[in-house]
């Protein structure tokens, strides 16, 4: 896979724009100035571009100047040596969205296959878009979907084609730049990512899926997935992230919108394996209606450092929330990752299970908030967070928040840290087990009960990759 991926870089570094932006709407000689740090020119260029109509372009305006009054957070992993004036805001591969994967430019299709996403959409995917640096570069759904109603959709196509569904949504309900520094950010250059609506009384069978490509040293992502389900539908999506790896710190800054209407069930799937020199501030938010439910399943690997903290708004009467997630930190890697629930109407339940396995000075952190409001009675929630050390260099940190202002709910919290004991690896040992395979037995088997919980592709490849760093084949 390394070799595969220094082909792909190299091709792409090759012929990549990123110092050189076109404008499509005007004259395709005419260059416009290195996209590189942060300004206000920087965000014209970027919506002059798009072809984005004003209020996009104000919102983005807006945001900046949020981000620049905004503090760097205090809390959490140290993100000192995140230099944001170097980073890359945008970088287009030149291409238009295929419907078909031969239409794809062959370099860039090279590495999708290499991840093996045109293999899975031929499987059991009822959609699938990929995205490659700043633009989507495919995008597909079943005829018989589009039938229904489903919308499946680059989300720089869809302010275009769905102006009114989208200017009341994006950033309004659940994301607002004012949210934090990193929120502002991503309202201000957020670029490509995944518009989906299920319509009323709309199950799908098989998942949607899209896959973001980060292939630039250097580089900033910013996808925006906005997800909407009407009343009594229901969706299953599932996301995967990776980025080759550089000597220049990248950022990721995508957000994720979702609303879950009356009677709806939605479940969110993702791995995230970005590099380790990759800063990975991703936002993931979602509103939750009555009688509907939300889920979360979250797989972190890779980034340098991660602050990533799925929340769940239950507003409706009867809503519920779950959130599994699972945290892999290694050398020089701090995952500080975890859910937030705030429960606002009455009978809402939430349940947060969260593992983490730490190796070789890797560092993971629980952090997380339950809030229950004073008008959400008879409401329930149970955390667990479960930790794994594998040696005396690593950590692992719980920092839980419980604010309950109604004393007519059910509230519970647990927290456990091990480490795998010589007593163990004696034992498996004696059995003609080598120490390297007992001690990938026991994280396994520790991780089994949350992994399983991932879409098969993905379990199987977390696995693998866990497998291959505690082999020390990843570099």
């Amino acid at each position: 896979m390394k070799t595969n991926e220094k082909t792909n870089s190299e091709i792409i570094d090759k012929n990549n724009l990123s110092t050189e932006i076109y404008d499509k709407s005007d004259d395709v000689n005419t260059k416009f100035e290195t996209i590189k740090g942060l300004t206000e020119d920087v965000v014209h260029q970027i919506s002059k571009y798009k072809n984005e109509p004003d209020w996009m372009l104000n919102l983005r305006l807006k945001s900046l100047k949020i981000f620049k009054e905004l503090k760097m957070p205090i809390w959490g992993p140290d993100l000192e040596n995140l230099d944001l004036t170097k980073i890359t805001y945008f970088n287009d591969p030149e291409t238009t969205p295929a419907k078909s994967w031969d239409d794809v430019p062959e370099n860039i299709r090279r590495t999708f296959d290499a991840l093996g996403i045109p293999e899975a959409e031929k499987k059991a995917l009822a959609g699938v878009g990929a995205q490659f640096d700043s633009s989507t570069v495919y995008h597909h759904l079943e005829k018989e979907l589009e039938d229904k109603g489903v919308i499946f959709m680059d989300m720089d196509e869809a302010v275009k084609k769905h102006p009114e569904i989208i200017k009341k949504n994006f950033m309004k309900q659940c994301i607002a730049p004012n949210l934090h520094k990193f929120a502002a950010l991503h309202g201000a250059v957020w670029s490509g990512g995944t518009f989906i609506y299920i319509p009323k009384n709309v199950k799908l069978d098989q998942p949607l899926q899209a896959y973001f490509r980060m292939n630039k040293a250097g580089f900033g992502q910013f996808e925006h997935t906005l997800i909407i389900l009407e009343e009594n539908a229901s969706l299953h999506y599932v996301e995967g992230c990776s980025a080759p790896k550089y000597n220049e710190n990248s950022l990721h800054a995508g957000g994720v919108e979702i609303i879950v209407h009356k009677n709806a069930t939605m479940r969110y799937s993702s791995v995230e394996n970005w590099s380790k020199n990759t800063y990975n501030l991703n936002t993931k938010r979602s509103i939750v209606y009555e009688n509907a439910s939300m889920e979360w399943v979250s797989g972190n690997m890779g980034s340098k450092k991660t602050m990533l903290y799925p929340a769940t708004i239950l507003v409706g009467e009867h809503s519920s929330s779950t959130h599994i997630g699972v945290a892999y930190a290694s050398k020089d890697q701090e995952q500080d990752t975890g859910a937030k629930v705030y429960h606002m109407a009455p009978n809402t339940t939430s349940i947060i299970k969260n593992k983490s396995i730490s190796r070789e000075g890797g560092i993971t952190n629980y952090r997380g908030i339950v809030k229950i409001s004073k008008n959400a009675k008879n409401s329930s929630s149970a955390v667990d967070c479960d930790a794994l050390m594998l040696d005396n260099k690593s950590q692992s940190n719980t920092y839980p928040t419980m604010d309950i202002q109604n004393k007519n709910v059910t509230v519970a919290h647990e927290a456990r840290v091990g480490k795998i004991s010589d007593e163990q690896i004696f034992y498996l040992q004696s059995r003609g087990i080598s120490e390297e395979h007992a001690m990938q037995m026991i994280v396994n088997g520790f991780m089994e009960p949350l992994v399983k919980e991932l879409p098969l592709e993905y379990a199987s490849e977390m696995n693998k990759l866990i497998e291959l760093d505690m082999e020390g084949k990843l570099g």
